[in-house]
């Protein structure tokens, strides 16, 4: 394969390099994700994340299987396991149905790769275009470079707004159980110098009431058909928090994202992870052993609480998505 950069994602011709983000934002951690088996257990274990990136980074690794000489029965075999890694992220079994038919799947995974930058440029240049000089943005989970192969959904969107001169300030919610928004925003938002600070997720609605946030920007794991999307759990949360406040509130998402088999949010399947997540982190426990414990990884946002979804191919209102435009813009 060539080699290909992105923040947490690296190839260089023979190896897939994959950084650790369970160990950000202390140790900056690369490992070896050229196998599929390997790179199954490293998405599951949120070592690679983030919707788009779940997809890029499979497609890499299967690419790199059937380089180093896999059998057509050991790739069919590695695509199926790879694409049922994880069940909500609708951009996994996008990228695996794409390369499952590829009839090179070293030029579709780097296409894929490709693809997914231009995509988060898209993303940048309509999102960007709604913020405005001087506003406090408010994002969940992590949603830059992390998350993607380009510059990230929601945080390149305010890496856009910033790098054009507005002067922004964002509000990083810490995103339990696993902290991404703590964890990994913050460590973006650090090395880009974008001006930040981190709040738990319950101290976001203070913000929103003492007028300290003009525009709530989020991430997207699959959006239905209708406009309803699933996102990291919390998420449903701040949208209702938003639209009481009168807070402007938008999911950004690649096309990729966009699953019209799903006609609405109902039919998005949603994780549950280990509920050992919320009782502590890594080695630091805050709950009895035996409590009982929900850790759903995602929820669904209802389309009617949307101010606008951003789209690589442009900004559509919840009356536009609600009248089907996603099935005329992505079918």
């Amino acid at each position: 394969m060539n080699p290909f950069n992105s923040l947490g994602l690296r190839h260089d011709g023979r190896t897939l390099w994959v950084l650790d983000q369970t160990q950000l934002p202390d140790a900056e951690v690369w490992l070896d994700g050229s196998d599929p088996d390997a790179m199954i257990a490293l998405i599951q274990r949120l070592a690679v994340r983030g919707a788009p990136l779940i997809g890029v980074a499979a497609a890499a690794s299967l690419a790199t299987f059937a380089h180093r000489g896999a059998s057509a029965s050991e790739y069919a075999a590695a695509c199926a396991a790879l694409r049922a890694a994880r069940p909500t992220a609708v951009n996994l079994m996008w990228a695996m149905d794409r390369m499952k038919g590829a009839a090179d799947p070293v030029r579709e995974a780097q296409a894929i790769f490709e693809e997914d930058v231009r995509l988060c440029e898209g993303m940048a240049q309509h999102g960007a275009a709604l913020i405005q000089d001087g506003e406090g943005l408010l994002t969940h989970c992590n949603t830059g470079g992390l998350a993607t192969a380009g510059i990230g959904t929601a945080l390149g969107v305010i890496r856009r707004a910033h790098e054009q001169g507005k002067r922004i300030h964002v509000y990083a919610d810490e995103t339990r159980p696993l902290l991404q928004g703590g964890r990994l925003t913050t460590w973006e938002l650090e090395k880009m110098g974008i001006p930040a600070t981190l709040i738990t997720d319950s101290m976001a609605a203070l913000l929103l009431r003492d007028g300290k946030v003009q525009r709530v920007l989020v991430g997207s794991d699959r959006v239905a058909a209708n406009g309803d999307f699933a996102n990291k759990v919390g998420t449903y949360g701040l949208a209702v928090q938003a639209r009481f406040h009168g807070v402007p509130f938008h999911p950004v998402a690649p096309i990729s994202t966009v699953d019209l088999a799903c006609p609405t949010g109902a039919a998005i399947p949603i994780e549950e992870r280990d509920p050992a997540e919320v009782r502590g982190y890594g080695q630091l426990r805050w709950a009895p052993l035996a409590i009982p414990a929900w850790n759903p990884s995602f929820d669904i946002t209802p389309v009617d609480l949307l101010t606008s979804l951003v789209l690589d191919r442009g900004v559509f209102s919840a009356a536009e998505l609600q009248s089907g435009v996603l099935a005329k813009v992505c079918g």
